[in-house]
């Protein structure tokens, strides 16, 4: 009987083993990149919305090299966005005082998707964001989405800062078959 319950729970342990080795294969990131330029404001402490341009998600090609398709997606989080001024050279995020980031798809709504209150000064050319926990899957899913920024800054900029968007999205799904 011993033997019997020492075989049993062997063969669990190999089969829960093998079902994480094949989540692992399931489960996959999603890079998107787009770039705004935040203009001169005309004040200090004013809301600022900037939309960026389409972003363009290529998630039927990517989903295909992963063997799977939009229907098998299960889940997919925003595991960080970051921001990185480009133009000038010099440019930093001292001016800023908040920023919160919106995504937004056809036929779905607007929804925050990462943010960052209180920006301290000597923040660099580099902010990492708070990200939310929320499922956006059906927002990857689509061909395109847009993403709004709301920014409040507490300094005055005398010139247009270009910044770039760079979002990692994690993704679970089930392979293709299974």
């Amino acid at each position: 009987m011993n033997k019997l319950i020492l075989i049993l729970g062997g063969a669990v342990l190999l089969f829960m083993a093998g079902c994480k080795a094949v989540d692992k294969l399931t489960q996959f990131n999603m890079d998107f990149n787009s770039t705004v330029v935040i203009p001169v404001p005309e004040g200090t402490n004013l809301p600022s919305d900037i939309k960026t341009p389409d972003v363009v998600t290529n998630s039927e090609s990517t989903f295909a090299v992963k063997d799977t398709r939009k229907d098998m997606i299960e889940e997919a989080k925003l595991t960080s966005l970051d921001l990185t001024i480009t133009s000038p050279s010099n440019g930093n995020f001292n001016f800023m005082k908040t920023i919160n980031v919106y995504m937004s798809a056809e036929g779905l709504p607007e929804i925050k998707i990462a943010w960052k209150e209180n920006i301290p000064n000597g923040a660099g050319s580099v902010l990492e964001l708070e990200t939310s926990n929320d499922d956006l899957q059906e927002y990857i899913k689509k061909d395109k989405v847009v993403m709004r920024l709301n920014t409040v800054t507490d300094e005055l900029i005398t010139t247009e800062h270009h910044i770039d968007i760079h979002s990692v999205f994690f993704v679970d799904a089930k392979i293709l078959g299974q």
